[in-house]
């Protein structure tokens, strides 16, 4: 792609309005919602495209499982940090990069963004849940007495909320069920 044929696509995605050129092969679109950067190297070769997710702080306790998703979940773009701060990142060779890819992408970066801490927070619940169940298993226990031991958990409060009411408890209780009969039979 050259730099007009990128112009050009991030115009069709975004407006023109929206699309701001801050240096040459560099460009800048403002939405609502996000502030996306698009870069062509020095030597235009290659083309990174940036979109801040969250701050470090908030990100530290799920970075395994930003790594994770990397892996696993986020196909052409990636978490990276940088500078205290989780970005989504595309970076494609400029002489094979289509206008295709180039939107594709960046409807990824802009679907991690809206998603935040959301799909790494699952994916950590996840986790913990597979342990509880490895955990029940090793001591023998079944499905249908692993729940009865959270329920017993949430009557007597070590687990749930202080306030919590009993349809706010059974709510919570129902969620964990779905869960364990879900990820029952993979651990």
């Amino acid at each position: 792609m050259t730099p007009e044929e990128i112009a050009g696509t991030l115009t069709e995605l975004f407006g023109t309005s929206a699309v701001a050129t801050i240096a040459p092969g560099s460009w800048q679109i403002d939405t609502s919602t996000f502030r996306l950067l698009v870069l062509l190297s020095e030597d235009n070769t290659w083309l990174r495209v940036l979109l801040p997710i969250l701050p470090i702080q908030q990100a530290q306790p799920f970075l395994e499982q930003f790594l994770e998703a990397n892996f696993d979940d986020t196909q052409e773009v990636r978490y990276a940090l940088y500078e205290g701060v989780i970005w989504g990142v595309f970076q494609h060779n400029i002489d094979t990069l289509v206008s295709a890819d180039l939107s594709n992408a960046i409807n990824r970066l802009a679907s991690l963004h809206q998603a935040g801490l959301d799909n790494v927070f699952n994916r950590l619940i996840e986790s913990r849940i597979r342990q509880i169940i490895q955990a029940a298993k090793q001591q023998g226990q079944s499905l249908q007495a692993t729940m009865q031991t959270l329920e017993r958990f949430y009557a007597e409060g070590m687990m749930g909320e202080i306030n919590q009411t009993s349809q706010g408890r059974e709510e919570v209780l129902t969620a964990w069920r779905r869960q364990l009969e879900r990820l029952w039979n993979e651990g």
